[in-house]
């Protein structure tokens, strides 16, 4: 357990000078915004330099944080900060599995925490489905030669007239991906790596985690419970990509993107996965990473008690 006369170490091992860069870093991986960390970097760099210091220990980086932040998220932000530094001491991988339905932002959310976290695997449910249609045509699996929110025409055997059709092949399609989702994921645990893994395939009940060896697995749903919120998602997508990814196409299959939603949903609230509803980007990766990191400290602290057992 930390205490505060610790010092925090950002670079320290390197015998280099303090870096304001490296510091906001770390504290970003807390969960507060960039603005505000660098604000407490800022603040760090400014009493280093009047104290003659390259490092600062957890009592100094509290006195500077409630000068900088104010005494209630100062004082937040240290404890996070140790949570922080017992995710840097973990011992085995981390997997982050962040699911949604088409175009809640699970994408720059996965990038986001990864870029925090210091987690340099990061994959897409969509390009495994992309991998797997290289080896299996469309005859042999229809499933996933079609989008999430148009399986639908992949469903090819009999169902009754009030079947959902989109539901059917949705799930049809998840089954497919999750086969190569374990296989990634199994590789990066073999090779000791923690990676985060998003995508609309991230269906809670969907994956077998208990094949996943000592890892520690932790599953989010990301949702936009506003529907007018959720279709603007798509008129950002279409300007930052250009045009690459068409709003229209997305706008035609709304109804269907928002029926899978509620499927997913409902597989989140019964199998017990949290859930984000992405109002704005900063407050999800606030909350993700809060939960992140007290999972992590969580787990540690039961783990040192089993160990003391």
């Amino acid at each position: 357990m930390a205490d505060d006369s610790e010092l925090i170490v950002v670079n320290q091992s390197y015998g280099l000078p303090y870096s304001k860069g490296l510091m906001a870093q770390a504290l970003m991986a807390t969960g507060i915004s960039p603005e505000r960390a660098y604000q407490v970097a800022s603040a760090v760099e400014v009493t280093l330099k009047r104290k003659g210091a390259q490092t600062i220990t957890l009592a100094g980086l509290r006195e500077v944080a409630r000068q900088a932040l104010g005494e209630a998220e100062g004082e937040s932000l240290v404890e996070s900060f140790r949570q922080w530094q017992r995710l840097m001491h973990l011992q085995r991988p981390l997997l982050i599995l962040i699911g949604g339905t088409t175009g809640v932002g699970k994408s720059t959310i996965a990038t986001q925490i990864a870029h925090r976290l210091g987690i340099t695997r990061v994959a897409s449910t969509d390009t495994v489905r992309q991998v797997m249609r290289a080896f299996f045509s469309c005859e042999l699996m229809p499933a996933i030669h079609c989008s999430s929110f148009d399986a639908a025409q992949s469903v090819r055997v009999p169902v009754p007239k009030a079947t959902d059709l989109t539901q059917v092949g949705f799930i049809e399609q998840t089954k497919s991906v999750a086969v190569g989702v374990d296989a990634l994921v199994k590789r990066a645990i073999e090779e000791t790596q923690s990676m985060i893994v998003e995508g609309v395939h991230l269906v809670p009940g969907f994956l077998n985690s208990a094949g996943w060896g000592d890892a520690l697995v932790l599953e989010f749903v990301v949702t936009v419970e506003d529907a007018g919120a959720h279709k603007s998602h798509f008129y950002v997508r279409e300007w930052e990509t250009d045009g690459i990814r068409p709003l229209r196409r997305y706008i035609e299959n709304f109804n269907q993107i928002r029926r899978i939603q509620r499927y997913i949903v409902a597989r989140a609230t019964q199998y017990g996965v949290k859930m984000v509803d992405n109002e704005s980007i900063d407050h999800t990766i606030k909350a993700l990473m809060s939960e992140i990191l007290q999972a992590v400290s969580a787990y540690q602290e039961t783990s040192a008690l089993r160990v003391g057992g």
